[in-house]
């Protein structure tokens, strides 16, 4: 089966080759002999009931400075593509959401990875909220007195944007700490929506577990533990990836959420597990693919896109 794939992502020429999960999987789609195109979420367009976009052919290839080359800017209909995969970094905002209302014109016929209406359904830190029995006490809001009973029940608590990514903007309050009106003030000034407060959890100390999940089945996972003196385990912020296996519980959490994000068609998920309690869900643009090959000695590109050619030939059949 020969694909043409069109890749909505970030510049190719910033990615880190050894790192970024896009990279991979764009490798992988080449050497099963799949056209490749790549073209920014700014190049995409609405044409007279058409959604087209400003791409350009491409090809990969893993070497330091000088992993790609890109053909002359093209507009191509993607109803004329088999494969959208939709990569680009959060934030996931109105730019976002806007993406996924096009692409949603051309879904499934070509088949969007993941879903748009799903992405957009389904914001990390608020998709979480819909699976009963895996969330840390939770608070969604904006009223201060709120996040204050909050903190006066749980004591040490964490406060971050409720669209925001990377592990920016997130704080970690005692009782009694007087900064907590200060940070409030911040976010309402800066963010429209609510904030999302939650119970630390100090197994963090241990790691904060990514776990990818291919079509609802649980496929391979790392372990991010954060550097000293540091409450947050993001690899952008420092924190170092070790090899990591699936706990009972966390098998749980999977068997629980499975089944939804096969049925909405969230083929690529990445989850975020510390302790006992899965804290986001992230559908947008997971990473983890070659960290977890490394430690495993697998290819889970494999795994995506076995399942992706699996749903383009059931849709044309």
């Amino acid at each position: 089966m020969s694909l043409t794939v069109a890749i909505q992502m970030d510049p190719i020429e910033d990615v880190d080759i050894n790192g970024d999960s896009t990279f991979v999987l764009a490798l992988e789609a080449q050497a099963r002999g799949h056209k490749l195109y790549h073209y920014g979420p700014q190049d995409l367009s609405f044409l007279d009931g058409d959604i087209v976009a400003m791409a350009r052919a491409m090809t990969v290839q893993r070497d330091h400075g000088n992993h790609y080359t890109l053909g002359e800017s093209e507009r191509i209909n993607l109803t004329d593509t088999d494969v959208v995969l939709m990569r680009q970094d959060p934030p996931f905002d109105m730019s976002y959401i806007t993406a996924t209302h096009l692409l949603e014109q051309v879904h499934p016929k070509t088949l969007v990875v993941n879903d748009p209406v799903s992405v957009r359904n389904a914001p990390e830190k608020i998709f979480v909220t819909q699976f009963e029995g895996v969330l840390p006490p939770t608070l969604i809001s904006s009223n201060l007195e709120e996040i204050r009973a909050f903190r006066d029940k749980h004591k040490d608590i964490i406060i971050k944007p409720l669209y925001g990514n990377g592990g920016a903007g997130v704080f970690l309050f005692k009782p009694g700490d007087e900064n907590l009106s200060v940070v409030h003030e911040l976010f309402t000034e800066f963010y429209r929506e609510p904030m999302i407060a939650q119970k630390y959890l100090s197994e963090v100390r241990n790691g904060d577990k990514r776990i990818i999940l291919v079509d609802g089945e649980p496929v391979g996972a790392i372990n991010r533990v954060p550097p000293e003196g540091e409450s947050r385990s993001n690899m952008h912020v420092g924190g170092q990836a070790l090899r990591s296996e699936l706990t009972a519980r966390e098998k749980e959490i999977c068997d629980i959420i499975g089944p939804s994000l096969k049925e909405q068609g969230l083929i690529f998920v990445g989850i975020d597990v510390i302790g006992d309690y899965m804290t986001e869900i992230n559908v947008t643009s997971p990473t983890g693919l070659q960290e977890i090959n490394r430690f495993d000695g697998v290819k889970l590109e494999v795994n995506i896109w076995d399942c992706i050619e699996e749903k383009v030939a059931n849709n044309r059949a």
